[in-house]
């Protein structure tokens, strides 16, 4: 990849998507732009990045983003922060949902991927809130992503670290053609919801605010001006007393924010604020 070449795509992913790619992700770059040219049928990266600038070019700019903020993930990633959303933030919420008659619990996995961290929220409230409303919105600013996670299918080898109980309650396995795969069960893939979502551009049309946010090892990819607006945004969408987790290779010590830290990659919006 040359210097122009790389140039090129790094300011088009940053004002598309303002993912910034430093130096260090050159060679991440050019791999997964190894499967566009082929898809495309560009004989070279030239090739490649005059297709971005063509007429038309709307669809494989999106394509693009898709191949870039692709992250891999799977269920319960992080323990930690189901444990404390289990033992500490889900008896504190379902408390005051009684009190201040909340319809509902509403909780936001802002970066959803391919679905496996907002249906292990799905299981844990599944579990542990059985008298309680409750909902999840999923987002990802990939198409192709959410496609999957609507789906809800995958391979049988990605729960075999989950309890068996958890699996035969939640998940269908395949036989036949679709032997080796499972898929979520309907009545959880029921209460969530996915759709697509650009953290940064605009305000998403939520109309209740959320007690829980899950963005985890998305600010990784942001400067610092870009993370401080994605938190501010957050935390307006964030109840007073809710909980943000981020990722545990994230913090938000070097950045303005008006959140109250709580354990590390865990922040709280104080009550009154």
């Amino acid at each position: 990849m040359r210097d122009n070449e790389f140039e090129f795509i790094r300011g088009l992913v940053y004002e598309r998507s303002r993912i910034n790619l430093g130096p260090d992700k050159r060679e991440l770059v050019s791999t997964r732009l190894g499967k566009r040219l082929r898809a495309t049928n560009s004989s070279s990266l030239g090739d490649y990045c005059r297709l971005l600038q063509s007429p038309g070019a709307e669809e494989e700019l999106g394509n693009l983003i898709d191949v870039i903020s692709t992250n891999h993930t799977f269920f319960f990633r992080e323990q930690a922060h189901f444990d404390f959303m289990r033992d500490t933030a889900l008896p504190e919420m379902t408390a005051r949902m009684r009190t201040e008659r909340w319809p509902r619990l509403q909780i936001w996995s802002a970066a959803s991927s391919s679905g496996e961290e907002a249906y292990s929220i799905a299981m844990t409230l599944a579990t542990h809130v059985l008298q309680t409303p409750w909902h999840i919105e999923g987002t990802d600013i990939s198409h192709r992503i959410l496609a999957e996670a609507k789906r809800a299918v995958y391979a049988t080898d990605s729960v075999r670290n989950l309890p068996d109980a958890l699996v035969r309650t939640h998940f269908q396995r395949g036989f036949g053609p679709q032997e080796g795969q499972i898929r979520v069960r309907p009545e959880l893939r029921d209460r969530v919801n996915f759709s697509h979502l650009n953290l940064l551009e605009g305000e998403p049309a939520f109309r209740e605010p959320f007690q829980i946010i899950f963005c985890r090892n998305v600010m990784i990819y942001f400067d610092r001006p870009t993370q401080e607006e994605l938190v501010a945004r957050l935390t307006r969408r964030l109840m007073p007393g809710g909980y943000l987790f981020v990722g545990h290779s994230e913090s938000l010590t070097s950045i303005n924010h008006k959140l109250r830290s709580i354990r590390p990659a865990i922040y709280q919006r104080p009550i009154g604020s």
